[in-house]
């Protein structure tokens, strides 16, 4: 399962720290939360891979963490590559760490897809994996519910048995060239699912990208440390439009990669007046709009086919249609290098998370969440003092040397150069309020002595 990517379409609801498998999008559960839980139907715990990066495995763990799902199987590319590089390195991990037979089935899929129904879906799947087995590299179509020119699309070519081979990819096709393609029924959305043997990948490999294939021949160490010399290429490029041995599986099924606003738009429950809302929303006279609130009262008064999405941070507002122009949004935020482009007010750690409430001249507000039986690193800072109180469970708190429990209701001062650490005890998330103050209050301003979590 490939959990990596950035977040740039969603924006702000994504962000490039928290892209969109983590979005938890009119439902309880996150897009991997959900991509996880549904392949676990097909398969064990200990038969699911998710490949992904230093900079969201915080979230990966949450997500599963928050499931109760146990994963052993998390890898972490150093950079990222694209997808042919962490297919790659997934099959290196397959053979060597797991100790699969080369001719086991590898199924590849994205992390943050709406797929119904489920059972449809998976019987597709049993049946990519069942060709698989006979040698073929594997991709998955979806039959096209409309024209899209933000998919890819495969042309088909002749049937074979349960199977079609491919006879081209078409890249995100403009409107009137994506309407002549629907129409002539002989071409179907690239789903971006795989499945092949990894005998078979590793020879597709040698034979169309030796240059992924020459870092392949290191043991899975050796290929980790020289990750960064893979090429950045997506697997259809690197190996699906060369192969001589693809077939296509078409699928009749509901799918959507929510590559934007509209195509959220389009999979959402609408009101009679074709809105399609979350969140505390009042609205006058609006009609075909999408209209997303967090934790505020959103009020909108004659719009029509518009976009307003509330975050914490952030608002958007734009007119349906115009959303692919979101990415220039986040490119001017990059450039100006803005905090906003990159992360939520929300910030994941290993132990937990903390959210931001008020910052300003000399003082910050957070909210932290501790993990039970999680513990922050014995730290230090140089210009700010920190101010702990308790309002859900008990902290026990080290401050010098010195170790004392603080309970609801109570709180704990932390001088500047002051060695300290926070941990949680107990079986219930330690939620607190911590007020920070000084001349500097960056986050860069952490001296760490000791840390569970490597990260000294």
């Amino acid at each position: 399962m490939l959990a990596g990517g950035s977040g740039t379409r969603l924006w702000p609801l994504s962000r490039e720290f928290y892209p969109k498998q983590f979005l938890k999008i009119n439902s309880n559960e996150s897009l991997l939360q959900r991509t996880v839980l549904n392949f676990l139907t097909l398969v064990p715990p200990q038969d699911l891979i998710i490949v992904t990066n230093k900079n969201y495995v915080f979230h990966v763990k949450s997500d599963l963490k928050e499931k109760k799902i146990d994963l052993s199987h998390i890898i972490l590319e150093p950079v990222s590559k694209n997808t042919a590089p962490a297919i790659a390195l997934a099959a290196k991990y397959c053979l060597e760490k797991l100790n699969c037979d080369p001719e086991e089935v590898i199924l590849v899929s994205p992390s943050d897809h709406i797929i119904k129904p489920q059972d449809r879906f998976i019987a597709y799947i049993s049946q990519g994996i069942k060709i698989a087995q006979k040698g073929y590299v594997v991709t998955f179509g979806v039959k096209p519910a409309k024209p899209e020119t933000g998919y890819g699309y495969i042309k088909l070519r002749e049937k074979q048995d349960n199977f079609y081979t491919a006879e081209a990819f078409i890249e995100k096709p403009d409107f009137e060239k994506a309407k002549r393609m629907v129409k002539s029924g002989n071409y179907y959305w690239n789903a971006g699912i795989f499945a092949f043997c990894l005998d078979t990948v590793l020879a597709e490999f040698n034979r169309h990208a030796p240059s992924i294939y020459r870092l392949l021949e290191n043991n899975f160490e050796d290929l980790i440390h020289h990750f960064k010399e893979m090429p950045n290429i997506s697997i259809d490029y690197a190996v699906m439009e060369k192969s001589d041995k693809l077939a296509v599986v078409p699928m009749n099924i509901s799918w959507s990669d929510i590559g934007c606003w509209d195509a959220l738009y389009e999979i959402l429950e609408k009101d009679k007046h074709g809105n399609a809302k979350i969140g505390d929303i009042l609205d006058i006279d609006t009609k075909n709009s999408l209209i997303l609130g967090n934790k505020r009262l959103t009020a909108t008064i004659g719009l029509e086919d518009a976009l307003v999405i509330e975050t914490d941070d952030a608002i958007l507002i734009a007119r349906r249609g115009e959303t692919q122009k979101v990415r220039q949004i986040v490119k001017q935020l990059k450039k100006a290098n803005r905090k906003e482009y990159a992360q939520h007010t929300t910030i994941y750690r290993p132990w937990g998370s903390f959210t931001i409430l008020e910052e300003g001249d000399r003082y910050k507000i957070k909210k932290l969440i501790v993990y039970p039986g999680e513990k922050l690193s014995l730290q230090m800072h140089h210009h700010r003092s920190e101010h702990w109180i308790v309002v859900r469970g008990t902290a026990k708190v080290q401050i010098g040397d010195k170790e004392q429990y603080v309970c609801e209701n109570e709180s704990v001062y932390i001088p500047k150069t002051t060695l300290h650490r926070l941990e949680n005890p107990g079986k219930i998330n330690l939620e607190l309020i911590e007020v920070q103050n000084g001349e500097y209050i960056g986050e860069d301003d952490i001296e760490r002595f000791e840390d569970v979590y490597g990260r000294l």
